[in-house]
């Protein structure tokens, strides 16, 4: 299996599965003398850990990580840092009734007809328990980035419930709806319960807002900043949609309405709104880079539903098992940390551009 490697200067590979005995990831291209350990790490882990609330999967894992190499004496050396984190509640079994059969809408079918097996256990790499890594790599990336640059990302749709304008990003972590706004909790947190109950799921919008990003970062034709974004986003388990500013709304307007114009305010170009999310031509304006990531509903739901085997025979499924009713929840955390991961590499390649 290839392609288990993301980005240039700053990089990480993954390795694991769902039901293994551990997860990790080698982290690669990091300056040395950085302070980090264990405590830089796991906060970010602790927000995307699984079993926080009913409204996430009841699997108990702690996501405790453990730097096994390129930290001394706390700083980083230089060298490849290999971080790990042990599966403790794999409960194989919850599994064993549908391994002949392939999930509707999961990777089992794709996975089986491209490599001629699959692990069916949770599936195997193709689940999203991997995205653990990707925020471990992300909490490195942000010791890069430092404390000017700031990301947060919120639930701003959960599945026909959508937020108004008003965001308030301090509140994201601190409610299990993972929502910048908390006038809404209530009537979010009874209809993700209905929709639990019934044994399905629904899909959700996450928003991301990055501050303090400096003008400069990308390349203009295959390294566009938008572009990497994109790419790293529609990399996490289950997104199917991913917009810049203002995306697919950009199509209504006229041209005029949504052109970022540009005065001069204390001796500084200053533009007079953001609808571009932050970029043009492929690089960074210096505003808030502002991006949307759509999350499809869970594929694995008690609803009953018609699937074939792996000896191509007709059949149905439920998919038992402990599964988020919404997985764009703890998207959040895991869209910050590839935002982290991109900018991060921009950063380091911009740096060597300019030596």
């Amino acid at each position: 299996m290839s392609y288990n490697t993301f980005g240039r200067i700053f990089r990480f590979t993954t390795w694991g599965e769902s039901h293994g005995p551990a997860i990790g990831c080698v982290v690669d291209g990091v300056p040395s003398n950085i302070s980090l350990s264990e405590g830089d790490i796991q906060p970010y882990l602790d927000l995307r850990k699984p079993g926080q609330s009913k409204h996430t999967t009841q699997r108990k894992e702690p996501d405790t990580v453990q730097i096994l190499s390129g930290v001394f004496e706390g700083k980083t050396t230089g060298s490849p840092i290999s971080l790990m984190i042990e599966n403790q509640d794999a409960r194989s079994k919850d599994y064993s009734e549908i391994k002949d059969k392939f999930r509707p809408g999961h990777a089992d079918y794709t996975y089986h007809m491209k490599y001629g097996f699959r692990d069916y256990r949770g599936g195997g790499r193709s689940s999203a328990r991997e995205t653990a890594m990707r925020v471990a790599a992300g909490a490195v990336a942000r010791k890069i980035l430092g404390d000017t640059i700031k990301i947060q990302a919120g639930v701003v749709q959960l599945g026909e419930l959508k937020l108004g304008d008003d965001r308030n990003w301090d509140a994201v972590y601190k409610n299990p709806m993972y929502c910048p706004d908390e006038t809404v909790l209530d009537e979010w947190v009874d209809y993700l319960d209905d929709i639990r109950k019934a044994g399905s799921s629904v899909g959700a919008i996450v928003e991301c807002r990055v501050s303090g990003v400096p003008a400069g970062l990308g390349a203009p034709v295959y390294a566009k900043i938008e572009s990497d974004l994109a790419a790293a986003m529609m990399g996490i388990n289950a997104a199917k949609g991913v917009e810049i500013g203002d995306g697919f709304a950009f199509v209504g307007p006229r041209g005029e309405d949504t052109l970022d114009q540009i005065r001069i305010k204390d001796g500084k170009p200053e533009f007079q709104s953001n609808h571009m999310g932050g970029v043009l031509g492929g690089i960074t304006t210096g505003q808030d880079l502002i991006f949307r990531v759509a999350f499809k509903p869970t594929s694995s739901i008690l609803v009953p539903q018609k699937t074939i085997t792996t000896d191509m025979m007709e059949t149905e499924i439920v998919t038992k098992g402990r599964h988020d009713p919404c997985v764009g929840l703890r998207g959040t955390p895991v869209v910050e940390a590839m935002a982290a991961n991109v900018l991060a590499d921009h950063l380091m390649m911009s740096k060597a551009n300019t030596l």
